[in-house]
């Protein structure tokens, strides 16, 4: 399985250098914005217990509640407005490379916004798929967590995401309990009655407040220590 996925990166980086010698203005753009923690993963000394792979949720959290993840040895690598194919691109950079016990993968909802264009639920499910069996090819243990609650996204309103969030959401419950993952069920602990994110939790409905962060770090910690014991 190892064998597959380096030669798998192989084929990818090849595409991806004959693509850059064609097109030489897409090193400009670095669409996976590698080089927001490139210096801050030289920086870290010593295998953390957990990396938490995500976009602006993730990134908040860290942001907001610091010592949450200095106190855990966790690190934070959430990058606000990501979808799943640039968290993706970037995950042996931001994950693999720093040696983690554990990921903790928070994504989908801002593919399902339409923030780097449409996505199908299965194009959101494979990206999470293939981050879940990076690191399982690596001896890193996978948390899932559900996708949080969100009645409309403010940026982007009309959506309906409800019923799309509830399906990704089932999909990655069944997807864990096949291969031995641990799923993080936020969406149950947090949703209100329209299935969107209460006030108390979320001033925009969709990125949590201090309170919200409450909620989701002993669900987190709970998550990551069974997957340290499976």
């Amino acid at each position: 399985m190892k064998l597959y996925f380096q030669i798998l990166i192989l084929f990818v980086s090849a595409s991806l250098f004959a693509q850059v010698e064609k097109y030489p203005e897409i090193m400009n753009q670095d669409w996976p914005n590698l080089k927001k923690y490139r210096e801050a993963n030289k920086k870290i000394d010593s295998a953390p217990v957990a990396v938490f792979m995500g976009n602006s949720i993730t990134e908040g959290w860290a942001n907001m509640h610091p010592e949450f993840f200095s106190s855990n040895n966790y690190v934070g690598r959430g990058i606000s407005g990501q979808t799943t194919p640039q968290m993706l691109i970037r995950f042996q950079q931001d994950v693999v490379d720093l040696n983690p016990q554990v990921v903790v993968i928070l994504a989908g909802t801002n593919d399902i916004a339409g923030n780097t264009g449409f996505s199908t639920v299965k194009m959101i499910t494979d990206n999470i798929k293939s981050m879940a069996e990076i690191a399982d090819a690596n001896d890193i243990k996978v948390v899932l967590s559900s996708i949080l609650p969100v009645y409309d996204y403010p940026w982007r309103t009309g959506l309906q995401p409800v019923p799309k969030i509830a399906e990704i959401n089932h999909w990655m419950k069944d997807f864990a309990k096949k291969h031995g993952y641990v799923y993080l069920d936020y969406f149950s602990a947090m949703k209100d009655e329209r299935q969107g994110l209460p006030e108390n939790l979320s001033k925009d409905g969709v990125h949590p407040t201090s309170e919200g962060y409450d909620v989701m770090e002993p669900l987190a910690k709970k998550a990551i220590q069974k997957a340290l014991n499976n």
